[in-house]
């Protein structure tokens, strides 16, 4: 296994109505749940101020792709929140592919017992819980940030 930058990490999964937001430990170890923010016109500036309360070193958003890995209405709008967080904040913040984390997500919530109706807001955690954990397992085997930077000035591609 090769080292992994050390420092906390946020997740988020961005969505229409809400963006589920995690964190990994210091050590680069672990994923869990923070919160689920509302998609309103203050996101952003929430995703800067958890970021900043958390101490964390870098965003990590979900890129949602499809199964082709071709880009869909989702994904335009991941990459415009993400250009958006990083002109609000100072952190860097790096692209991940996150196919089929949502759906992960509502599995573990299910076999947990979890109704889908009850786990409603949950599932945007748990789906930046996924995202931010296969980052951090990508980095530990690779050595390398997993998927790409994002510029501050970047549109969506």
């Amino acid at each position: 296994m090769t080292a992994i930058r050390r420092g906390i990490r946020l997740g988020v999964d961005v969505g229409t109505a809400r963006v589920g937001v995690a964190r990994s430990d210091p050590d680069g170890l672990l994923a869990v749940p923070v919160e689920t923010v509302p998609r309103t016109d203050q996101a952003v500036a929430r995703i800067v101020d958890l970021a900043r309360d958390y101490d964390a070193f870098e965003i990590v958003v979900g890129l949602p792709t499809n199964l082709r890995g071709e880009d869909t209405a989702s994904t335009r709008d991941a990459r415009s929140f993400a250009a958006a967080v990083a002109a609000a904040g100072e952190l860097p913040v790096r692209l991940v592919d996150e196919r089929l984390s949502t759906v992960t997500a509502h599995d573990a919530l299910r076999a947990s017992g979890r109704s889908q109706r009850r786990s409603r807001s949950m599932v945007d955690q748990v789906a930046a819980v996924v995202l931010l954990q296969q980052a951090l397992d990508v980095e530990k085997r690779s050595g390398n940030p997993a998927g790409e930077a994002v510029n501050p000035g970047q549109e969506s591609a």
